[in-house]
């Protein structure tokens, strides 16, 4: 961080105490106003700190696989701290999608502890989590909200998140998702035995590559080159074809 950018963000951290003083000292809506311009001010100060960033995702992971290790209050108090830092995380870097993903991971298997009915207020923190991880990346946790529809008896959802995920090729092997807890309501049913037999074709089917040509309908791409006087536009094959291709 440059000297001039610590400057910046030590002058906003005083604001944003300023601020915070102020509103100890107000009443409703005024307080309300200065606890959230203090707030954004504060985030602001976080904002835009990759080291800091990854040093919060990568205490939540680990406080995520010890919560695993244990049971009872003791997980849970760790899957709590793991979703904290995940938050702080994604605080600083908004688009940090492994907090996102990693922090609805975290959701479900609390809420797998808690033994909660599907509805419950963790699994809908589960959701937005993964909703957050495809606005970041489209489809990286699809086949994680598929889950969460399935759990639910959410057919229509369910297998539009499944197909989302098989056509970002996100989808897990079949064997895992046929011993997937969470798939286990929906496993037996017609539109999701259709879905695996549809998954089956697919990989058998030859895969056809589009072949995308040029205006001159050759490979061989005009460059205008000027070297001397004598030398005219010369045909060059080289990395011709990648001009034609779209963008990946």
């Amino acid at each position: 961080m440059s000297l001039v950018s610590s400057f910046t963000k030590k002058s906003k951290l005083n604001a944003s105490i300023k601020q915070t003083a102020q509103a100890r000292k107000s009443e409703g809506h005024t307080a309300d106003g200065l606890f959230k311009a203090a707030y954004l001010g504060y985030a602001d100060v976080l904002t835009d700190d990759p080291l800091r960033a990854e040093t919060l995702y990568s205490w939540g992971f680990a406080l995520y696989h010890q919560a695993k290790t244990k049971t009872g209050d003791e997980a849970a108090s760790l899957y709590q701290d793991a979703i904290d830092r995940f938050a702080f995380c994604l605080l600083i870097n908004p688009n940090y999608l492994g907090a996102a993903i990693n922090s609805g991971v975290a959701y479900m298997d609390f809420a797998r502890l808690k033994e909660v009915a599907p509805d419950n207020d963790l699994y809908e923190k589960a959701k937005k989590q993964f909703e957050r991880a495809n606005s970041i990346q489209a489809g990286t946790a699809s086949y994680n909200l598929a889950c969460i529809y399935g759990l639910r008896g959410d057919k229509d959802e369910c297998l539009k998140a499944l197909e989302l995920s098989r056509d970002k090729v996100t989808l897990p092997e079949q064997a895992e998702i046929l011993a997937d807890p969470d798939m286990a309501t929906v496993v037996e049913q017609d539109w999701f035995i259709a879905f695996l037999e549809d998954l089956n074709r697919r990989k058998e089917e030859p895969e056809v590559k589009e072949v995308v040509f040029n205006s001159t309908a050759s490979r061989w791409k005009l460059v205008e080159r000027k070297f001397n006087d004598d030398d005219d536009e010369i045909a060059v094959g080289e990395n011709a074809e990648k001009s034609t291709e779209e963008p990946s």
